[in-house]
């Protein structure tokens, strides 16, 4: 196999630390985590003091300054670690940058070392009932009044959203007329009144992670609380959507690279009619497809961490790298789950839960097919 020449020596110190505190200080709790439907806080706590949130954040805002590469290690190991309730990616790596990137200075020393040290705990609210892909169905408004927004409106599917202290809320603040000029970002802490939180969303996979609706219901948010400039919104979630797409094609090959390991392992052990699963050649020549298909796509999403290290990965690109890894992903876990046979389909197998969570993979951070038009919108244009 190609060796990858993305991590040094100390990203790799990191990649160690983080897979000791997954094992001692997550998979033991992962399957209480399913049952109530979200993590401790406690967990979050301990994930700040080890430095494990929010370290690509500017050092004099709590976090260590560190390089894209960690949150790719985080993404990689919670993957393969089967665990994926830790909605520390999206706290870490999605919704934090808006506030890094677009934030006041005010805004920054405010709320970055509290998600940093996990005191805090952040989600980002795009999707509607109504508006998924298409962010232009975005109905959730905010009406200026004097020093306020005032915000009425609902977001649903919102991963950590149901113990969420921040959420980074897109709404409409412009006429129906303004197009991608109609939409900004607001803070809204979760505490303010007429922001309340649906019950936990029951979903097929990622069970440990809390998803919930959100509900807006006359709530006043102060115009201190708008990140950026008012009307700015969509072009903010367009620069930083590639990130987000990146974050699942890195999730998606590293989920696909375990199945396989894990399977390989399973054919050497399984005996059926007197040989080890392994030992039959339709075994051997459909397991080199995916190794191969795996070599492959491995090469191409370290490619475009590579470019988003340089801040040259594109929107199509992104696109690319999210459709094709998640595709790949379900390919690789269905066929290795055939090879477990009925051991495959119990819970307490990686495979069976790589197989629930997998799925989501094709339809959040915008559907595989939403992907395919813009990467066809590269094409002719």
């Amino acid at each position: 196999m190609i060796h990858r020449t993305l991590f040094s020596e100390e990203h790799e110190l990191f990649r160690s630390s983080l897979r000791e505190f997954i094992r001692k200080e997550i998979i033991p709790y992962e399957e209480a985590w399913e049952q109530q439907g979200h993590i401790s806080r406690e967990t979050w706590l301990k994930a700040g003091e080890m430095g494990f949130l929010c370290p690509c954040a500017p050092v004099e805002y709590g976090g260590s300054g560190a390089d894209f590469l960690y949150a790719a290690i985080m993404m990689e190991e919670l993957g393969r670690s089967g665990c994926m309730g830790p909605g520390f990616p999206l706290h870490s790596d999605i919704a934090a940058p808006y506030i890094i990137h677009y934030g006041t200075e005010e805004q920054k020393k405010n709320w970055i070392p509290k998600l940093a040290s996990g005191q805090t705990i952040s989600a980002i609210a795009m999707t509607e009932p109504s508006a998924g892909s298409d962010l232009q169905g975005i109905k959730t408004t905010a009406v200026k009044e004097g020093d306020h927004y005032i915000v009425r409106g609902s977001k649903t599917f919102i991963t950590n959203g149901y113990m969420s202290d921040l959420v980074v809320v897109v709404v409409r603040t412009g006429a129906a007329d303004s197009g991608s000029k109609a939409f900004s970002l607001l803070l809204m802490d979760a505490g303010m009144p007429g922001f309340t939180k649906g019950k936990l969303l029951k979903k097929i996979g990622l069970r440990s992670q809390d998803t919930c609706e959100l509900f807006f219901d006359q709530v006043k948010v102060p115009l201190t609380n708008l990140l950026g400039k008012e009307g700015e919104g969509f072009n903010y979630l367009m620069q930083s959507l590639p990130q987000e797409r990146l974050l699942v094609g890195i999730l998606g090959i590293a989920v696909a690279e375990t199945a396989l390991e894990k399977t390989i392992q399973y054919t050497k052990e399984r005996i059926t009619f007197g040989k080890p699963v392994a030992a039959y050649q339709n075994t051997r020549f459909k397991l080199a497809e995916l190794a191969t298909e795996i070599q492959i796509g491995q090469i191409f999403v370290d490619k475009c961490i590579e470019l988003h290290l340089k801040n040259k990965l594109d929107a199509a690109t992104a696109a690319m790298v999210k459709y094709s890894m998640s595709d790949l992903q379900c390919k690789v876990v269905d066929e290795c789950l055939q090879f477990h046979g009925g051991y495959g389909y119990m819970w307490e197998y990686y495979i069976a839960r790589a197989y629930a969570d997998s799925r989501v993979q094709k339809i959040y951070a915008g559907s595989n097919e939403i992907m395919k038009e813009i990467i066809s919108k590269q094409i002719f244009a």
